[in-house]
């Protein structure tokens, strides 16, 4: 499958479950370093009463099924996930250059400092690092970096 047949559009709440579930099976593949401190159910709640009502969130779609998304509030990039099987195809780009778009001003966004991955994926699309964070900001209390994206 190829990217032109991804379609973004903006996340609807009957998508909550399915961005849940990308976001379980997103964050257990590629940071099983974190702790597992709520429950899938509540994180399905989460996701459906805080995020899709508090944040700008996108998702990319393929054959009907959601394979990725971003969430965006007050200029940071809250969220951006890919499910692993599509990795690699555009799919986070897509995303990301979405919410630059709806965001010229600038992002923000954390990312945990073991999270290497992420880290090279937004220094190439032109995030800098503006500070390392101990852990004491999140909840997982695992050291994190904030990064930033001064605009076009």
């Amino acid at each position: 499958m190829s990217l032109t047949s991804t379609e973004l559009r903006a996340a609807r709440p009957g998508d909550a479950d399915e961005i849940a579930r990308l976001f379980l099976i997103a964050r257990r593949h590629s940071m099983g370093y974190l702790p597992e401190l709520h429950s899938d159910e509540e994180t399905r709640r989460w996701i459906g009463n805080i995020v899709l009502r508090q944040c700008a969130v996108t998702v990319a779609v393929l054959d009907r099924q959601i394979v990725g998304f971003a969430a965006v509030h007050d200029g940071m990039l809250e969220h951006l996930y890919v499910l692993p099987a599509w990795h690699g195809r555009g799919i986070g780009d897509a995303l990301l250059s979405h919410a630059k778009t709806a965001a010229p001003e600038g992002l923000r966004l954390h990312v945990f400092q073991q999270n290497s991955q992420a880290r090279r994926f937004y220094e190439k699309r032109g995030f800098g690092l503006v500070e390392l964070g101990d852990g004491t900001g999140n909840e997982e209390k695992v050291p994190d970096a904030l990064y930033a994206w001064t605009g076009s």
